[in-house]
């Protein structure tokens, strides 16, 4: 399993990097302009902290001709660029342009098994379903990756990895692992919830205060 961070902070990166896990980082627009800076800036900031690792930024435009020409420039800002292209049919084009220029892509906004079908054949590295959003529909969000990680483990040859995306609590965390997802990419705030449990609190607290009875 390959954790991401989907954030486009760079202290909350430095941070998870220093605990070990990240394997890689997840922006979109919402994300960068939280930050209230140049997208541009931030990205290759991020860029550079994570150290080579995959960073997923995304494109801005609908039509495939402006896509491409925005991924293009994109893609220069560092060697570990990720382009995020939305699933409709003018981003499987610009997919498959991309493909063909090695360029790397991952399919945003990914909501049914015939999606990431699509995607995956285009030729998209990544693919990303949004699994809290389901849930916000009162539709199993967890469902779709078991639907999608099984049509592509059908066929060996398939390389688009799998991004369980929109995660909302650790639960998401366990359940796409018991499935076998490629890479969970995870909001700082739940990484936070992972690390915690009662009974570890309760548990540090007992052995500090048995310290105090050591003799000195």
């Amino acid at each position: 399993m390959k954790i991401f961070v989907d954030t486009a902070n760079v202290k909350a990166i430095k941070e998870a990097m220093a605990l070990g896990i990240v394997d890689g980082v997840t922006t979109n627009p919402t994300l960068v302009a939280k930050e209230g800076d140049n997208p541009e800036k931030i990205v290759k900031e991020i860029c550079a902290v994570v150290e080579g690792r995959p960073v997923n930024a995304e494109v801005l435009s609908l039509k495939c001709d402006e896509m491409v020409k925005e991924a293009r420039g994109i893609a220069k800002w560092a060697k570990n660029i990720v382009i995020k292209i939305p699933m409709m049919k003018e981003g499987l084009k610009t997919v498959k342009i991309l493909a063909d220029e090695g360029i790397k892509s991952n399919v945003t906004l990914i909501f049914s098994p015939t999606q990431a079908i699509l995607a995956a054949k285009a030729g998209a590295s990544y693919v990303s379903p949004f699994v809290g959003r389901l849930d916000d529909i009162s539709t199993d969000g967890m469902e779709l990756i078991s639907q999608i990680m099984s049509i592509y483990n059908n066929y060996p040859t398939m390389e688009t990895e799998v991004i369980v995306a929109s995660i909302r609590h650790p639960l998401h965390v366990i359940q796409a692992g018991l499935m076998g997802a490629d890479v969970l990419t995870i909001p700082p705030k739940v990484l936070e919830m992972m690390e915690k449990h009662p009974l570890t609190d309760a548990g540090i607290a007992a052995f500090l205060e048995d310290a105090k009875k050591f003799k000195k």
